[in-house]
């Protein structure tokens, strides 16, 4: 028998500001031997206690316009649109590089790129977690500053990377973060930057280090000195499939679901009607390929903590196959669409890289149905934030057991972990 779940709350990220737009200059080529890097447009005003944002292009003919779901779920918004031209759905050869005070002036000599995460931006993520209001943080009462000031006001010069697409492939990611690192180095004239990256950010930053690349990519070029991975799916993730049901309620539209993300189910049972929904899937089908990001970093743990019973069609939501009220095929089937979790760790992150690992202990996001098979953070295992598979050199593993998947990256002890490693 179905067993129904309440609907959960979930919060529209919202924003409303304006930029002013100065004419487009060429920067000089990129680090990338067939590929150039054009700065098409400069804002200088700037939400968010931010002071610059530039829009660059890579015109590498391997970066490719990504598609997105159709409802517009994952459209670009808020201040960001218009920093990406008013395009809602920009090309992913496209990325704005924020600059945070005192981006060339401030006194520590390596400089820091932030990376945001899935379905995120720079603004919330790193330097106003209340933008998307309550709740929208992990938390009933959200801050106004987040990391970027912590660290700008610690006297680092701080950049941060928005990409195009919210759920995207994390191969072109990387090399959007290369990029991003050519051009902080260029301006600044140093030969290294720390890169700190923040749940799917992880993947992009760890992926460039590690030299995962398509064959038209950059490989890594020795200029990251620290790493710092924030509540990283280092081995991997297996969340949506694992509480495929309630994750639904919070996807499908007839259920009222609006989340930016994808189903593990190809058709689901909503109030009675059976309903397909194939570009809301992690699948690659005929209508959409809309979250590559998120099949990437897929793993299987259900010999570590098993699956979720209580959830309905648990059996098939993970295995694959027709339930009582939904159908799919499986994690396994988009584990071998693309998930790079394997090769990532087996590629290794150099040992010149020191990395530090920051995983959160609490699994109490509000609004959404949380990890709850083993210790998590609401939606990583500890045991895959924490993982050092793969990493040469650690330079420190830590859990901040009060935290959650969105409190680590503005909480008061993570930021000043992350701070202190980077001194």
């Amino acid at each position: 028998m179905s067993r129904r779940l309440p609907r959960l709350k979930h919060i529209a990220l919202v924003t409303l500001v304006f930029s002013v737009l100065v004419p487009s200059v060429d920067l000089a080529p990129s680090a990338h031997a067939t590929a150039s890097l054009t700065l098409e447009a400069t804002y200088t005003s700037v939400a968010n206690g931010w002071v610059r944002v530039e829009r660059y292009l890579d015109n590498n003919t391997g970066f490719t316009q990504e598609q997105y779901p159709p409802d517009g779920r994952g459209n670009q918004d808020g201040q960001r649109l218009t920093f990406f031209g008013g395009v809602t759905q920009p090309f992913s050869g496209r990325f704005l590089l924020y600059y945070a005070p005192g981006w060339n002036t401030n006194a520590r000599t390596v400089p820091v790129l932030l990376v945001h995460g899935a379905n995120d931006n720079a603004d919330r993520a790193w330097a106003n977690p209340n933008e998307s209001g309550g709740f929208g943080c992990g938390a009933a009462s959200c801050p106004t500053t987040g990391l970027m000031q912590t660290l700008s006001n610690d006297g680092f010069r701080v950049f941060a990377i928005n990409f195009a697409h919210k759920q995207g492939d994390n191969y072109m990611h990387a090399q959007s973060v290369e990029d991003a690192i050519q051009v902080i180095r260029q301006r600044l004239g140093v030969t290294q930057v720390d890169v700190v990256g923040w749940s799917m950010g992880v993947m992009a930053a760890r992926m460039y280090v590690s030299s995962v690349k398509p064959a038209w990519g950059q490989a890594y070029q020795g200029d990251v000195r620290r790493l710092v991975l924030i509540g990283g799916p280092n081995k991997g993730y297996d969340y949506p499939f694992a509480h495929g049901w309630a994750h639904d309620f919070s996807i499908w539209p007839e259920c009222g679901g609006t989340v930016n993300a994808p189903s593990p189910h190809l058709h689901m049972t909503c109030f009675g009607s059976y309903i397909g929904h194939p570009e809301l899937s992690i699948y690659t089908t005929s209508t959409c390929n809309c979250f590559p990001g998120q099949k990437q970093m897929l793993y299987m743990w259900d010999g570590v903590y098993g699956v979720d019973q209580t959830q309905q069609d648990w059996f098939t939501t993970y295995y694959g196959g027709q339930g009582f009220y939904t159908d799919g095929s499986g994690i396994q089937e988009a584990i071998n669409e693309g998930s790079v979790i394997t090769t990532m760790r087996a590629a290794g992150v150099p040992a010149g890289v020191t990395t530090y690992l920051l995983s959160g202990g609490t699994p109490n996001i509000p609004t959404i149905y949380n990890e709850n098979r083993g210790p998590s953070d609401g939606v990583v295992f500890v045991a895959s934030a924490a993982d050092t598979g793969g990493i040469a050199t650690v330079g420190g593993n830590t859990e901040v057991v009060n935290d959650n998947h969105l409190t680590l990256g503005w909480e008061a002890t993570a930021k000043s972990q992350v701070d202190t490693w980077l001194r």
